[in-house]
């Protein structure tokens, strides 16, 4: 017989520097207000994301009544993916009239797979396409 299932509090969203979390905000009010231990929820996080220091780390954290959780951590958000392939700071304000870059089809390739797991794409073409968009509404040039 499998274990009885754990009834969910809430289900928190967070995006946070991998590696980097610390107690402060958004973290400290946004799990303290459920009751979670920070400490140990920073510990776990930076344990697990040590490999993307600096690079923001989307992560869904699962609170459960006796204040226990677990959480996912997903990929990069693809504007971040993007300006570190391109080597932006940010992108454009006015991205129809002004470019602030260019990428190549095999950088967005190398997004789209990094990406594939968290898209609603069928395949890697489609998964492209929808990398090739976001450049595009940052006002960077897809050659």
């Amino acid at each position: 017989m499998p274990p009885p299932k754990k009834e969910i509090k809430a289900k928190v969203k967070l995006q946070l520097p991998g590696g980097q979390a610390t107690p402060a905000p958004p973290v400290g009010p946004a799990l303290g207000q459920h009751g979670v231990n920070i400490g140990q929820f920073v510990q776990q996080f930076n344990e697990r994301t040590r490999e993307f220091a600096g690079t923001t780390i989307p992560v869904e954290l699962t609170v459960y009544v006796d204040r226990s959780f677990d959480f996912i951590l997903k990929s990069p958000p693809a504007s971040v993916l993007i300006r570190k392939a391109v080597g932006l700071a940010k992108g454009s304000a006015t991205p129809n009239r002004e470019t602030v870059g260019s990428i190549t089809r095999e950088q967005l390739e190398q997004i789209a797979r990094t990406k594939m797991k968290d898209l609603n794409a069928r395949d890697l073409e489609g998964a492209v396409q929808q990398i090739a968009g976001t450049c595009r509404s940052m006002g960077v040039k897809v050659s």
